[in-house]
């Protein structure tokens, strides 16, 4: 009652305290004709807030304990499988023989269970380990078939490179044999010109030689008269 008190009148010097156009309106109520002298009844105090409640904590999970166990290497790797992203691991917490079979997709515990029993522990870790494979079929396929296609582009660009390397060997080579042929044509041509010069040649030579033959013959002949003619005067005396 004290503090109710106290807190009352603080209430009370904090209103006198306002300036007047910062109170409260004051709330008229009408009086009963039969009573005028009835008092005022005041306005009822607005009720206090409720505090708000405290937030409620995490759940624990078998998951978050692991993973603390693990920070705090309280727990050893027995086996871990790997499949792809996914795999499985069983670990072991010395302390209280307490196993841990955990199923998980990039290093990302998803499932965890405890267990004290070893055969449970090995059972279901080697559930898990055959959950990961079949979760992880499908990413495998698909990096397989990643890598052929890899391989397939690779296979096709240097095809690609053989083609093109054979049409421009085939281009030269037909470049080549025009340029061949041309030069043929060229020293087929050549050759029978010259070989109508040298006909030309010969049938003059010879037009010469015949000529130089007749007169050497003429020469000759011009010659031959007048010896014969001296051995004829001789002969008479």
């Amino acid at each position: 009652m004290l503090v109710v008190a106290g807190v009352l009148s603080g209430l009370t010097a904090c209103a006198g305290a306002q300036a007047p156009d910062q109170r409260p309106a004051v709330v008229q109520v009408e009086k009963d004709n039969k009573d005028p002298a009835a008092p005022v009844t005041p306005p009822a105090a607005a009720a206090a807030p409720l505090p708000a409640a405290a937030a409620e904590p995490a759940p624990a999970t078998t998951v978050a304990e692991l993973q603390q166990l693990i920070q705090s290497r309280q727990v050893t790797e027995l086996r871990t499988t790997y499949n792809g992203s996914y795999g499985a691991s069983l670990l072991f917490k010395s302390e209280d023989l307490t196993y841990y079979a955990a199923l998980f997709q990039q290093k990302n515990f998803w499932r965890v269970v405890k267990t004290s029993s070893e055969s449970q522990a090995e059972s279901t870790y080697r559930a898990f380990s055959q959950r990961s494979a079949e979760l992880a079929s499908t990413d495998l396929q698909r990096i397989k078939l990643q890598a052929e296609y890899a391989y397939n582009e690779r296979l096709l660009a240097k095809r690609n490179a053989e083609l093109n390397t054979l049409q421009a060997d085939a281009a030269l080579r037909k470049d080549q044999e025009t340029q061949v042929a041309a030069r043929q044509a060229q020293a087929r041509q050549e050759t029978q010109a010259l070989n109508e010069q040298q006909q030309d040649v010969r049938q003059q030579l010879r037009e010469l030689q015949r000529q130089i033959k007749a007169l050497q013959a003429q020469q000759a002949d011009v010659g031959q008269p007048a010896t014969h003619a001296r051995r004829k005067t001789s002969s008479g005396r």
